[in-house]
């Protein structure tokens, strides 16, 4: 896995990954950005929330369960001194779907977080890992 971060000016970096897709990213004001882009530890629980999505829904999928959407909204607090590096994640999924059942939703959360999701795994070593599953039935 490959990706280049070129300097933009002011505060603001491009990063392109090795599959050919660009975003910004931008440091605060206090650092000279222009809130025209997200911070780069925002990036990195993004990227986070999004590692962990993909595995619920493909787990789900997989066990060809019904499922039609799945959010995962977090909540991140860091370190008060540098490295501010995060110290509490909260992962808040909600799953839509036809007849899911808690126990299978909740097992595929676990083994996201504890076998597959390589950002959260990794995110563990430093931060206090929170779940809570919301079940949301669709007709």
């Amino acid at each position: 896995m490959d990706c280049t971060v070129s300097w933009a000016g002011g505060a603001k970096f491009s990063a392109t990954t090795g599959s050919g897709h660009t975003m910004f990213m931008e440091g605060s004001a206090e650092a000279g950005g222009t809130n025209s882009a997200p911070r780069p530890m925002e990036m990195l629980l993004v990227g986070t929330g999004g590692c962990t999505a993909f595995d619920v829904v493909l787990i789900l999928k997989r066990g060809r369960h019904d499922v039609t959407g799945c959010d995962c909204k977090l909540h991140a607090e860091r370190a008060e001194t540098d490295p501010k590096v995060f110290t509490r994640i909260h992962f808040h999924f909600t799953v839509r779907g036809r007849n899911l059942k808690r126990e299978v939703v909740e097992r595929a959360v676990k083994l996201s977080h504890d076998k597959y999701c390589s950002a959260s795994i990794m995110l563990a070593k430093t931060a206090e890992l929170t779940h809570e599953v919301e079940i949301v039935e669709e007709a």
